[in-house]
């Protein structure tokens, strides 16, 4: 169990102890649903990430650089003017550099 898990775990068995809905004001159980939804979404993040590690570890050994994956993953996000004139700059620095 990772030490997120644990410190919800306890957070909630001492939740359950103390019956008052309401402390200073807050509603306790309106701010333990927020906590408990981003805690959710945070644990499917993690396990997202590590798919996508998966997957990129699937490209190498099929072959592809990673590396170059990921700028093609990072340019279909662009718009294509923006990548158009990335191109254009990165053209035109190449020559001023003679490259």
């Amino acid at each position: 169990m990772s030490d997120v898990e644990e410190a919800a775990r306890e957070s909630r068995a001492r939740q359950a102890a103390d019956p008052d809905p309401e402390v200073g004001g807050i509603a306790a159980d309106r701010l333990r649903s927020i906590i408990e939804r981003v805690e959710r979404l945070e644990e499917e993040r993690k396990a997202l990430a590590g798919d996508i590690k998966d997957i990129f570890a699937e490209a190498k050994s099929a072959g592809f650089d990673v590396k170059v994956v990921r700028q093609l993953i990072s340019i279909r996000k662009k718009e294509p003017a923006e990548v158009e004139e990335q191109e254009t700059l990165l053209d035109l620095y190449r020559r001023a550099l003679g490259m």
